[in-house]
């Protein structure tokens, strides 16, 4: 069963090693544990539904309740702390695109706002119920979650937009198929949710992001449906499939999603690496990426990042004997950085490129330690976001942003952005823990992303002030560097200001006229991605 106040399934639970704890007690104090707010509580206070009855539509507390946030931080502040104060009025349960037809002229009749709503894993803020004088309608997709159809010889396959990644992979899997893309939330994050984010996957420089994989669908729109046929290529026109990526529900509710699907790989392997500075490391992959070498992945932990996941790995002992190892060769534990990277496809392939790679890296400083991280991390990786829930029963939060830049622009933008969020909290003479890694990496730059784990305050309204302190700070930042706001969580609305830095004036303007087209009462989520 999936938590109601935190990240995942509540019978896992992953324990911080002790080698760990003593790092964040070291760095920022003894952690400030919060009492959480009950659920019963919580449902006392969900006021009466302003809906009419609908036999599709469910105004039970609890359920309108979970549907009331995603897993942004502000959204954890709410939940743990109880000042979450805007909840829909109702949850509707289609199951066919007829009903969702139906729902969305009830609530055009009832001039109710609608918000999609599948894995409920967004960071963003693009679930946040909105103060509305107009009901709200959660429209839950999670029972629109079928396979429809699937081509073997065009590799395609039609899913329904509310599937979710895990039984997305399951049935392609047994098929013989995949589609390979594995963000973080992965297990608890849908179909629909990837498209409408733009999001992108662990693996992504094999398989592709979302918008390489996404070949069309179906769009029910306020003013009727959009069909997104999944052209192989075409240039009638500008491509109406790249207008709902990235829409972010404002659009309409996609029911059915076409994705173009890979065979199961024969070999998929990951490797560690360690270079000896991030000078080092930095130059390696750029060389790499410019040699066209076939790479499904590579993670480069900065210095910071790679000592905060060996104290978080446990195994006391073989990392020490690891530290031992890259001593002898010559790779200093506080300058070191740590990098993964890994090959997919036939034997053949895998081992070319993976002696093709290591040759560049290895002139670079890099030395290998074989698969035994790799291999670690493909076990833990839909697990690190549990130590949310982790750290916060010990009194400290945790957060994410990221970017993506040019290769000249990498290491100043990470260095400002991460001097940005420890300044940030000077005047409250409290410290911030604050590394970074790249994960995708392109031809032309990389994606920064940032990790910050703070004290939690003494009340849940001081925290978010905290929080949007270290956002905005971050934020301007990466606007002044000339990055993107958001490589693969979204806009929703945390991210909203700082989207006319990127578009522009026009750009702005341009959004906002098709959310107008689409949904001229401006009912669709409404708020999130643009006003």
């Amino acid at each position: 069963m999936r938590r109601w106040n935190g990240w995942g399934d509540d019978k896992v639970n992953v324990d911080l090693p002790a080698q760990g704890y003593s790092l964040l007690r070291e760095l920022l104090g003894e952690g400030n544990r919060q009492a959480d707010y009950a659920l019963d509580k919580f449902i006392s206070r969900i006021p009466a539904s302003r809906l009419p009855h609908h036999s599709l539509i469910s105004t039970d507390p609890k359920e309108r309740l979970v549907h009331s946030h995603g897993q942004s931080l502000p959204d954890w502040i709410g939940l743990r702390g109880g000042t979450l104060g805007h909840f829909p009025d109702g949850v509707a349960l289609p199951a066919t695109t007829g009903e969702v037809e139906e729902l969305m002229n009830f609530s055009e009749k009832h001039n109710a706002v609608v918000i999609p709503f599948g894995g409920g894993t967004s960071v963003a803020g693009q679930l946040q119920v909105p103060a509305e004088n107009r009901p709200v309608l959660s429209l839950s997709l999670k029972r629109l979650n079928r396979l429809i159809d699937l081509n073997p010889s065009s590799l395609l396959a039609m899913f329904e937009s509310g599937i979710l990644g895990l039984e997305l992979e399951n049935q392609l899997q047994a098929r013989g198929f995949t589609l390979g893309h594995y963000p973080q939330s992965f297990e608890f994050s849908s179909l629909g949710g990837w498209v409408a984010t733009r999001s992108s996957g662990q693996q992504a420089s094999h398989y592709g992001r979302i918008e390489q994989l996404f070949a069309g669908g179906e769009l029910v729109t306020p003013r009727g449906i959009l069909t997104l046929p999944p052209f192989p290529a075409s240039a009638a026109g500008p491509d109406l499939r790249h207008f709902v990526l990235g829409s972010e529900g404002r659009l309409g509710i996609l029911t059915k999603v076409f994705v173009r699907i890979s065979h199961i790989p024969e070999k998929s392997d990951v490797h560690g690496i360690f270079f000896p500075s991030w000078g080092h490391a930095g130059e390696a992959l750029q060389s790499l990426t410019g040699a066209g070498i076939p790479f499904a992945m590579i993670r480069l932990s900065n210095a910071t990042e790679t000592t905060t996941n060996l104290a978080l790995a446990g195994h006391e002992k073989q990392i020490a004997i690891l530290k031992q190892y890259l001593r002898w060769r010559r790779i200093s534990a506080q300058e070191g950085c740590m990098c993964l990277i890994g090959f997919i496809g036939s034997k053949h392939l895998v081992r070319t490129s993976r002696h093709e790679a290591f040759a560049i890296l290895r002139q670079y400083g890099g030395v290998s330690v074989g698969r035994a991280m790799g291999k670690a991390w493909k076990k833990n990786r839909f697990r690190a976001p549990y130590l949310r829930n982790t750290l916060w029963d010990l009194g400290y939060a945790v957060d994410t942003l990221e970017t993506a830049v040019t290769w000249d622009k990498v290491t100043s933008t990470m260095k400002n952005v991460e001097k940005a969020i420890t300044a940030s909290m000077d005047l409250e003479n409290e410290k911030v823990h604050v590394f970074s890694h790249l994960s995708h990496i392109y031809s032309s730059g990389s994606n920064i992303y940032t990790t910050f784990i703070l004290r939690l305050a003494d009340t849940p309204e001081e925290t978010l002030t905290r929080w949007q302190t270290i956002k905005k700070a971050a934020s301007q930042a990466i606007v002044d560097a000339g990055g993107t706001i958001s490589h693969q969580h979204g806009v929703g609305l945390d991210h909203k200001p700082y989207l006319e830095a990127e578009k522009g004036p026009l750009g702005m303007s341009t959004i906002k006229e098709l959310c107008l087209c689409l949904d001229p009462g401006q009912r669709m989520n409404p708020g999130k991605l643009t006003d």
